[in-house]
């Protein structure tokens, strides 16, 4: 499981410079639906004295939220690890963990999914990711499409971007198919 303050900002779970009370929360897995839900509060009203509860059945931590100001006015939020004690946009709560706490904390138990897949696997991961970014705006069905249609509203621009990406990615698994028919026929050869 994981918090990212900014996701939790974009989905009014927390709301800077505010009190926002007690709500709901789930987290869910794309293959096993929902594995855990419980309560978030969150207390942003002073900047230097800003925290964060999370309630999950008998589990219960308060995460120290800090501001830093910018460059060009305004403030940026950031949990402070408890373990660690640095700033951290994302924390991890790991299977059979006690608390959520930064990356730096667990090393190698959490990761983002790219990281444990090869060169062919992240292409068909980054392929597939794009073409349902591409559906889900433009409300086609990803299962019908390799490269959806460009989505109405979309600037050519952009749409030109993401399929020089994808393009890119095709490149990445047609020369990992060659290599793999190297391979085999090599063997068959000897």
């Amino acid at each position: 499981m994981k918090l990212d303050i900014n996701r939790l900002a974009r989905n009014s779970f927390i709301k800077f410079g505010a009190n926002t009370g007690v709500k709901s929360i789930a987290w869910n897995h794309s293959y096993w639906g929902e594995i855990a839900r419980g309560r978030i509060s969150a207390d942003m009203t002073d900047a230097h004295h800003a925290c964060l509860m999370v309630e999950l059945g008998n589990f219960a931590q308060r995460i120290t939220l800090v501001a830093r100001c910018r460059h060009f006015g305004g403030h940026q939020w950031f949990f402070l690890c408890p373990a660690t004690h640095r700033l951290a946009t994302v924390l991890w709560k790991p299977p059979g963990a006690h608390r959520f706490c930064s990356r730096q904390t667990w090393g190698r138990q959490v990761a983002y999914a790219s990281q444990f897949l090869d060169r062919d696997s992240r292409a068909h991961y980054a392929r597939s990711k794009l073409n349902s970014r591409l559906s889900s705006i433009g409300g086609f069905d990803p299962e019908g499409w390799d490269f959806p249609p460009k989505p109405k509203w979309m600037r050519w621009k952009t749409y030109g971007r993401y399929e020089t990406r994808f393009e890119q990615y095709e490149a990445i698994l047609d020369q990992g198919c060659a290599t793999l028919l190297a391979k085999l026929m090599e063997r068959k050869v000897i």
